[in-house]
Protein backbone atom coordinates (compact mmCIF):
# COMPACT_ATOMS: atom_id res chain seq x y z
CA UNK A 1 0.00 0.00 0.00
CA UNK A 2 1.70 3.38 -1.00
CA UNK A 3 0.26 5.75 1.56
CA UNK A 4 1.44 8.75 -0.18
CA UNK A 5 0.46 7.81 -3.73
CA UNK A 6 -2.73 7.46 -2.24
CA UNK A 7 -3.17 10.97 -0.26
CA UNK A 8 -1.63 12.37 -3.78
CA UNK A 9 -5.23 11.41 -5.15
CA UNK A 10 -7.04 14.21 -3.25
CA UNK A 11 -5.67 18.21 -2.86
CA UNK A 12 -8.73 18.95 -0.51
CA UNK A 13 -6.53 18.55 3.00
CA UNK A 14 -9.95 17.72 4.97
CA UNK A 15 -10.36 15.06 2.62
CA UNK A 16 -6.53 14.04 3.02
CA UNK A 17 -6.27 13.71 6.64
CA UNK A 18 -9.65 11.41 6.43
CA UNK A 19 -8.02 8.78 4.12
CA UNK A 20 -5.04 8.99 6.39
CA UNK A 21 -7.27 7.87 8.86
CA UNK A 22 -8.93 5.09 6.99
CA UNK A 23 -5.46 4.33 5.52
CA UNK A 24 -4.52 3.83 9.33
CA UNK A 25 -7.59 1.79 9.98
CA UNK A 26 -6.87 -0.66 7.75
CA UNK A 27 -3.35 -1.08 8.67
CA UNK A 28 -4.41 -1.25 12.34
CA UNK A 29 -7.07 -4.51 11.65
CA UNK A 30 -4.03 -6.35 9.37
CA UNK A 31 -0.87 -5.42 11.84
CA UNK A 32 -2.90 -5.69 14.88
CA UNK A 33 -5.24 -8.31 14.50
CA UNK A 34 -8.46 -6.74 15.84
CA UNK A 35 -11.57 -5.38 14.55
CA UNK A 36 -11.76 -1.47 14.66
CA UNK A 37 -14.18 0.67 13.61
CA UNK A 38 -14.15 4.15 12.53
CA UNK A 39 -16.41 7.30 13.94
CA UNK A 40 -19.50 7.44 11.89
CA UNK A 41 -19.78 8.52 8.74
CA UNK A 42 -21.71 10.76 6.13
CA UNK A 43 -22.61 9.68 2.74
CA UNK A 44 -19.76 11.96 1.34
CA UNK A 45 -17.14 10.28 3.41
CA UNK A 46 -18.21 7.01 2.65
CA UNK A 47 -18.14 7.60 -0.69
CA UNK A 48 -14.04 8.86 -0.23
CA UNK A 49 -14.08 5.61 1.86
CA UNK A 50 -14.78 3.26 -0.61
CA UNK A 51 -12.91 4.85 -3.28
CA UNK A 52 -9.66 3.79 -0.91
CA UNK A 53 -10.67 0.69 0.07
CA UNK A 54 -11.27 0.12 -4.19
CA UNK A 55 -7.69 1.56 -4.35
CA UNK A 56 -6.09 -1.10 -1.66
CA UNK A 57 -8.31 -3.76 -2.69
CA UNK A 58 -9.04 -4.24 0.85
CA UNK A 59 -11.75 -7.06 1.00
CA UNK A 60 -12.00 -7.60 4.96
CA UNK A 61 -14.88 -4.59 5.83
CA UNK A 62 -18.37 -3.85 6.50
CA UNK A 63 -20.11 -0.89 6.34
CA UNK A 64 -22.82 -0.61 9.06
CA UNK A 65 -26.12 1.17 9.04
CA UNK A 66 -28.16 1.06 12.93
CA UNK A 67 -31.43 0.67 10.58
CA UNK A 68 -33.00 0.62 6.76
CA UNK A 69 -33.39 4.57 6.73
CA UNK A 70 -30.03 5.40 8.08
CA UNK A 71 -27.79 8.17 6.99
CA UNK A 72 -25.36 7.85 8.96
CA UNK A 73 -22.65 4.66 8.72
CA UNK A 74 -19.72 3.08 10.55
CA UNK A 75 -16.86 1.71 9.05
CA UNK A 76 -15.84 -1.65 9.73
CA UNK A 77 -12.19 -3.56 9.25
CA UNK A 78 -11.41 -7.04 10.43
CA UNK A 79 -8.68 -9.55 9.79
CA UNK A 80 -9.59 -12.90 8.54
CA UNK A 81 -9.62 -14.95 11.78
CA UNK A 82 -13.44 -12.83 11.79
CA UNK A 83 -13.93 -13.43 8.16
CA UNK A 84 -16.72 -16.06 9.28
CA UNK A 85 -18.53 -13.33 11.90
CA UNK A 86 -19.32 -11.02 9.53
CA UNK A 87 -19.97 -12.98 6.59
CA UNK A 88 -22.54 -14.96 8.58
CA UNK A 89 -24.11 -11.96 10.05
CA UNK A 90 -23.04 -12.93 13.97
CA UNK A 91 -20.90 -10.20 14.98
CA UNK A 92 -22.17 -8.05 17.81
CA UNK A 93 -22.58 -4.81 16.84
CA UNK A 94 -22.85 -3.36 20.15
CA UNK A 95 -19.41 -3.76 21.01
CA UNK A 96 -19.27 -0.29 19.05
CA UNK A 97 -22.72 0.85 18.91
CA UNK A 98 -25.30 1.93 21.20
CA UNK A 99 -28.85 3.26 21.54
CA UNK A 100 -29.70 5.89 23.26
CA UNK A 101 -33.57 6.48 23.75
CA UNK A 102 -35.02 9.47 24.86
CA UNK A 103 -38.64 9.55 26.34
CA UNK A 104 -40.45 12.82 26.90
CA UNK A 105 -42.91 13.62 29.71
CA UNK A 106 -46.41 14.03 28.08
CA UNK A 107 -46.48 17.87 28.31
CA UNK A 108 -43.42 18.04 26.03
CA UNK A 109 -44.67 15.62 23.59
CA UNK A 110 -44.31 16.30 19.87
CA UNK A 111 -42.49 19.62 20.76
CA UNK A 112 -38.78 18.74 19.92
CA UNK A 113 -37.56 18.34 16.20
CA UNK A 114 -34.02 16.95 15.27
CA UNK A 115 -32.19 20.02 15.92
CA UNK A 116 -33.01 20.23 19.38
CA UNK A 117 -31.76 16.59 19.68
CA UNK A 118 -28.64 17.46 18.32
CA UNK A 119 -27.54 20.47 20.12
CA UNK A 120 -28.52 19.36 23.53
CA UNK A 121 -26.02 16.24 22.82
CA UNK A 122 -23.69 18.74 21.65
CA UNK A 123 -23.71 21.50 24.31
CA UNK A 124 -21.96 18.39 26.20
CA UNK A 125 -18.82 18.85 24.27
CA UNK A 126 -19.70 15.98 22.06
CA UNK A 127 -18.26 15.91 18.68
CA UNK A 128 -20.72 14.93 15.84
CA UNK A 129 -19.20 12.23 14.56
CA UNK A 130 -19.90 10.01 17.31
CA UNK A 131 -23.36 10.35 16.69
CA UNK A 132 -25.03 8.41 14.16
CA UNK A 133 -28.98 9.05 12.94
CA UNK A 134 -30.79 10.64 15.11
CA UNK A 135 -34.67 9.23 14.09
CA UNK A 136 -37.23 11.29 16.18
CA UNK A 137 -40.71 10.40 17.38
CA UNK A 138 -44.01 11.94 18.74
CA UNK A 139 -42.63 10.66 22.23
CA UNK A 140 -38.26 11.14 21.73
CA UNK A 141 -36.01 10.17 20.00
CA UNK A 142 -33.51 7.11 18.93
CA UNK A 143 -30.11 8.42 19.16
CA UNK A 144 -27.39 6.23 17.47
CA UNK A 145 -24.38 6.45 19.14
CA UNK A 146 -20.49 5.08 19.78
CA UNK A 147 -20.28 3.08 23.37
CA UNK A 148 -17.74 5.37 24.00
CA UNK A 149 -19.84 8.07 24.38
CA UNK A 150 -23.03 6.29 25.44
CA UNK A 151 -22.85 6.48 29.01
CA UNK A 152 -21.50 9.74 29.67
CA UNK A 153 -24.42 11.31 28.04
CA UNK A 154 -26.84 9.46 29.51
CA UNK A 155 -25.25 10.43 32.91
CA UNK A 156 -25.29 13.85 31.64
CA UNK A 157 -27.92 15.10 29.47
CA UNK A 158 -30.91 15.34 32.04
CA UNK A 159 -28.56 18.91 33.02
CA UNK A 160 -29.86 20.31 30.34
CA UNK A 161 -33.26 22.00 31.13
CA UNK A 162 -35.22 20.68 27.89
CA UNK A 163 -34.22 17.29 29.17
CA UNK A 164 -34.55 17.60 32.71
CA UNK A 165 -38.03 15.71 33.21
CA UNK A 166 -36.85 13.09 30.26
CA UNK A 167 -36.44 9.37 30.77
CA UNK A 168 -33.15 8.62 29.65
CA UNK A 169 -31.87 4.80 28.97
CA UNK A 170 -28.80 2.93 26.96
CA UNK A 171 -30.51 0.38 25.54
CA UNK A 172 -28.88 -2.45 22.68
CA UNK A 173 -29.00 -0.98 19.07
CA UNK A 174 -31.08 -3.61 18.19
CA UNK A 175 -34.18 -2.47 19.90
CA UNK A 176 -34.01 0.72 17.58
CA UNK A 177 -37.15 1.89 16.43
CA UNK A 178 -37.92 2.29 12.47
CA UNK A 179 -38.86 5.90 12.11
CA UNK A 180 -41.89 7.19 9.97
CA UNK A 181 -39.68 9.72 7.98
CA UNK A 182 -42.02 13.15 7.86
CA UNK A 183 -41.62 14.78 4.75
CA UNK A 184 -43.92 17.40 3.20
CA UNK A 185 -43.69 18.69 -0.58
CA UNK A 186 -43.52 22.28 -1.65
CA UNK A 187 -43.32 23.69 -5.01
CA UNK A 188 -40.79 26.62 -6.29
CA UNK A 189 -40.67 28.88 -9.05
CA UNK A 190 -37.26 29.59 -9.93
CA UNK A 191 -35.27 31.57 -13.38
CA UNK A 192 -32.90 28.65 -13.87
CA UNK A 193 -31.79 25.19 -11.95
CA UNK A 194 -28.96 26.94 -10.86
CA UNK A 195 -27.73 26.23 -6.81
CA UNK A 196 -27.88 29.87 -6.02
CA UNK A 197 -31.73 30.36 -7.04
CA UNK A 198 -32.50 27.14 -5.62
CA UNK A 199 -31.01 27.82 -2.33
CA UNK A 200 -32.40 31.31 -2.68
CA UNK A 201 -36.22 29.28 -2.20
CA UNK A 202 -35.05 26.87 0.05
CA UNK A 203 -33.31 29.15 2.59
CA UNK A 204 -35.91 32.08 1.79
CA UNK A 205 -32.94 34.40 1.57
CA UNK A 206 -31.71 37.10 -1.43
CA UNK A 207 -29.76 35.98 -3.93
CA UNK A 208 -26.37 37.43 -2.55
CA UNK A 209 -27.60 35.72 0.87
CA UNK A 210 -27.77 32.54 -1.06
CA UNK A 211 -24.51 32.80 -2.46
CA UNK A 212 -23.01 33.68 1.45
CA UNK A 213 -24.17 30.59 2.29
CA UNK A 214 -22.65 28.38 -0.93
CA UNK A 215 -19.47 30.03 -0.45
CA UNK A 216 -19.42 29.49 3.34
CA UNK A 217 -18.92 25.66 2.40
CA UNK A 218 -22.69 24.85 4.03
CA UNK A 219 -24.69 23.45 1.38
CA UNK A 220 -24.20 19.96 0.12
CA UNK A 221 -25.32 18.08 -3.40
CA UNK A 222 -25.74 14.28 -2.74
CA UNK A 223 -23.72 14.65 0.21
CA UNK A 224 -20.81 16.45 -1.33
CA UNK A 225 -19.84 19.85 -0.62
CA UNK A 226 -20.57 22.08 -3.67
CA UNK A 227 -18.62 25.38 -3.93
CA UNK A 228 -20.20 26.79 -7.72
CA UNK A 229 -22.99 28.37 -7.31
CA UNK A 230 -23.60 28.15 -11.29
CA UNK A 231 -24.03 24.25 -10.62
CA UNK A 232 -27.12 23.36 -12.61
CA UNK A 233 -29.37 21.03 -10.85
CA UNK A 234 -31.32 18.07 -12.09
CA UNK A 235 -34.12 15.62 -10.80
CA UNK A 236 -33.17 13.65 -8.23
CA UNK A 237 -30.44 15.26 -6.55
CA UNK A 238 -29.94 15.57 -2.69
CA UNK A 239 -29.58 18.64 -1.18
CA UNK A 240 -28.90 19.78 2.56
CA UNK A 241 -28.42 23.43 3.79
CA UNK A 242 -26.63 23.01 7.03
CA UNK A 243 -29.03 24.98 9.42
CA UNK A 244 -32.14 24.93 6.82
CA UNK A 245 -32.40 21.02 6.56
CA UNK A 246 -32.54 18.37 3.70
CA UNK A 247 -33.62 18.61 0.44
CA UNK A 248 -34.85 16.26 -2.58
CA UNK A 249 -35.69 17.77 -6.54
CA UNK A 250 -38.39 15.61 -6.93
CA UNK A 251 -39.64 17.09 -10.20
CA UNK A 252 -38.72 19.32 -12.71
CA UNK A 253 -42.78 20.61 -13.79
CA UNK A 254 -41.64 22.62 -16.63
CA UNK A 255 -41.59 26.24 -17.84
CA UNK A 256 -44.41 29.02 -15.92
CA UNK A 257 -45.90 31.10 -18.28
CA UNK A 258 -43.69 34.20 -17.39
CA UNK A 259 -41.01 31.43 -18.37
CA UNK A 260 -39.75 30.70 -15.11
CA UNK A 261 -39.34 26.95 -13.53
CA UNK A 262 -41.74 25.10 -11.75
CA UNK A 263 -40.05 22.54 -9.67
CA UNK A 264 -41.50 20.35 -6.99
CA UNK A 265 -39.07 19.75 -3.58
CA UNK A 266 -39.36 17.40 -0.81
CA UNK A 267 -38.47 18.96 2.42
CA UNK A 268 -37.58 16.25 5.03
CA UNK A 269 -39.38 17.54 8.42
Amino acid sequence: MNREAILNKYSNEEDRLFVAKIIDKINFAKTRNQIVATDFLDMYQKKIAQEVINIVKEQNYKFYYACEEAEKVMLIFYPDKYMDLFENERFNYSQFVKLIRIKLPNELKGTYSHKDYLSGIMKLGIKREKLGDILVFEDGADIVASLEICEYVVNNLQQLTRFSKATITELNIKEIRESNVKKEEIRIVVASLRLDAIVAELAKCSRNVANEIIENQRVFINYENESRSSKLLSEGDVIVIRGKGKFIVKLINGETRKGKLSVTIEHYI
